[in-house]
């Protein structure tokens, strides 16, 4: 499936979470205003985007390997191969996924993300996560919801500060899927890397970029009354299904899949 992209405007004298990303991962898709920010994170942050981004491709084929071929990805960021499309199409060639981002910069690089297997289908929502109905209302157009869904907010949430209901508007997403879907999350936190906080938060206030990095006590809610699936709200490296995690390594992520029943 493929899909024209409309013009957007990009405003490059704000940063923006997603690019920022970019340029954690190693990306070319952002700006001066968004390397500033990147440049004036803790060295660390790196290494911690890079781990968190294998948790997502872990779970995402895993999650496909069980049966799923539907997915829904919020917060998707500016593709980065392999896309979560490419990891679950590589197992289920048929499988549809719908991707929504605020940032109109990925909307520029929405064919990339089109790019779909001829079994499956991809496609993307200029949305933003604090409208859950409207993603919801969107994504019904292209996934069934009366079949199993694994709704993804990788790296997201902690842009929610408390004021904005983080949980409810997860609470709002979570309660339109049918029963069997998933839910794959990841959130920022600085429980293994304390020495770190002040440094992060003040880079990315900087910015302007609201950041409300969250304790294990905090994250664990957002998965209340689902199944969590072992093993458990856990770093992001210590998330693994198919083989034992390796050296542990400290991660700036908590992460987590459950089922909802």
């Amino acid at each position: 499936m493929t899909a024209g992209t409309p013009r957007t405007h990009i405003d490059t004298s704000k940063p923006h979470p997603a690019r920022v990303y970019d340029w954690l991962l190693g990306g070319k898709d952002n700006y001066p205003v968004d390397q500033r920010v990147g440049e004036t994170l803790p060295e660390e942050a790196r290494g911690n985007a890079a781990r968190n981004r294998a948790f997502m491709h872990r779970a995402a084929a895993w999650l496909a390997k069980n049966g799923v071929d539907q997915f829904l990805d919020i917060g998707t960021g500016i593709p980065t191969e392999p896309n979560l499309h490419q990891i679950v199409q590589a197992v289920r060639p048929d499988a549809r996924v719908v991707y929504a981002d605020n940032d109109p910069i990925v909307l520029r690089h929405a064919e990339a993300l089109l790019t779909s297997t001829p079994e499956g289908v991809t496609d993307f929502l200029h949305a933003d996560v604090r409208q859950p109905e409207t993603i919801l209302e969107r994504a019904r157009e292209v996934l069934d919801f009366d079949r199993p869904i694994a709704l993804s907010l990788i790296a997201l949430l902690h842009f929610l500060p408390d004021d904005e209901d983080p949980y409810g508007v997860l609470r709002a997403l979570v309660e339109a899927l049918p029963p069997g879907s998933h839910l794959v999350l990841s959130h920022g936190t600085a429980d293994q890397h304390p020495e770190l906080k002040q440094e992060t938060e003040t880079a990315y206030r900087k910015g302007a970029i609201p950041l409300r990095m969250r304790t294990r006590s905090e994250v664990e809610p957002f998965f209340a009354g689902l199944e969590l699936l072992a093993p458990g709200v856990v770093f992001a490296t210590e998330w693994y299904q198919e083989e034992p995690a390796p050296t542990r390594e400290r991660s700036g992520f908590y992460v987590g899949v459950a089922r909802i029943p």
